[in-house]
């Protein structure tokens, strides 16, 4: 296998776990919690309520087009703002997101692969709308 193909079978694979992982959040908080459920948790942690609103949109469209590989490094920029606030809620619960209302280990690992998806970009797997270059130059090894 190639370093090309190494590297865009690793973007497609982060691709679709991130954006799973944020399409499957958005709709908790739509089919599971509610829009309004999910505005008074927001507040309970110290958001407007009004913040639940966009941050569902942008996990449920902002995961699809992860998955689907549209503007890559744009979208994982922009949900790694959703990953600083959730790691914000669950800083002060200690490391283990098994700890009471959830520490911060998960958050914070998600934030890094949002950081590796901007740095890595779609790939070549993608429906084909890039906001820049998305692999690698060719070389050995």
């Amino acid at each position: 296998m190639t370093h090309e193909t190494r590297y865009n079978l690793a973007a497609l694979v982060l691709r679709l776990a991130l954006g799973s992982m944020f399409v499957a959040h958005g709709l908790l908080k739509v089919l599971v919690f509610t829009l309004p459920g999910t505005a008074q948790f927001f507040v309970s942690v110290g958001f407007p309520a009004w913040t639940a609103y966009p941050v569902t949109a942008l996990e449920i469209t902002g995961g699809v087009m992860l998955i689907l590989g549209v503007y890559t490094r744009w979208v994982a920029l922009a949900l790694l703002t959703v990953l600083v606030g959730a790691l914000s809620v669950h800083a002060g619960n200690g490391w283990l997101y098994t700890n009471p209302n959830g520490g911060w280990e998960y958050a914070a690992f998600l934030a890094v692969t949002a950081v590796v998806q901007v740095i890595l970009g779609g790939g070549r797997y993608t429906v084909g709308l890039h906001s820049a270059t998305t692999q690698p130059a060719a070389s050995a090894g």
